[in-house]
């Protein structure tokens, strides 16, 4: 049987949803199921920790109100919100955008840079990566500025370029789930690879589901721990 994956958008945006659904599917094809979903009660856009803390009442909703009907789940959102939460409380496999991403971008070259949507997610998208232990292999976070006549396409190859000239980036990354159908046009114009986080996540999800391996529940994500 093929994969059935849930993809959740840590957003309530309804526009990002479809958005993000419509590159999933079609990535997906004939050899997974892909549902994605909104969350309920939360932000339009998540750009902060507060954001985070917000979207976690209803992503934990969304997992456990789906656990029975899906082999796997994926976190749509850059920041990996409430990542580790959800890898807690599912004996199913959960895959961030951003580690997904970010981890395969290793594979593919000597370093990468994240190409984030405003200055202001930066340092955030920095931290992240120290806690994926991939600083070492990180060229650059860089923000794809707002320039008066530029199209979102046109800056954000405009920052892929100054990732790959000036910082000697030789993989990018898409820095955010909207930043969807991107990769494609932008990996013609730079000549390296690009990578959109959600492709990655059902690349790994669902190779996860086939080979039948899930989450450890040893020590970190075990959800037994004083309940027993």
């Amino acid at each position: 049987m093929k994969p059935r994956i849930l993809i959740i958008n840590p957003n309530s945006s309804e526009e990002m949803t479809g958005a993000i659904h419509r590159n999933a599917a079609a990535f997906a094809g004939e050899d997974m199921e892909v549902v994605t979903v909104p969350t309920p009660g939360t932000s339009p856009f998540i750009a902060t920790y507060e954001d985070h803390a917000m979207a976690a009442p209803g992503m934990v909703r969304l997992l456990r109100e789906n656990e029975a009907g899906f082999d796997a789940f994926i976190i749509a959102c850059h920041g990996d919100p409430n990542i580790d939460l959800m890898k807690e409380i599912t004996v199913k496999p959960v895959v961030g955008i951003a580690e997904a991403s970010m981890k395969m971008a290793t594979m593919l070259g000597h370093s990468f840079s994240v190409i984030a949507p405003v200055e202001r997610t930066v340092p955030n998208k920095k931290a992240l990566v120290d806690k994926y232990g991939l600083s070492r292999d990180m060229a650059s976070v860089r923000p794809a500025i707002i320039e008066q006549g530029a199209d979102e396409a046109e800056r954000l190859i405009a920052a892929g370029r100054r990732a790959v000239e000036e910082d000697m980036a030789e993989v990018l990354v898409l820095g955010c789930a909207g930043f969807a159908g991107l990769d494609k046009r932008m990996e013609k114009e730079l000549g390296v690879p690009v990578l959109d986080g959600v492709i990655c996540a059902l690349i790994i999800a669902s190779g996860l589901v086939k080979y039948g391996v899930s989450i450890s529940k040893k020590r970190r994500y075990d959800n037994t721990f004083g309940k027993r």
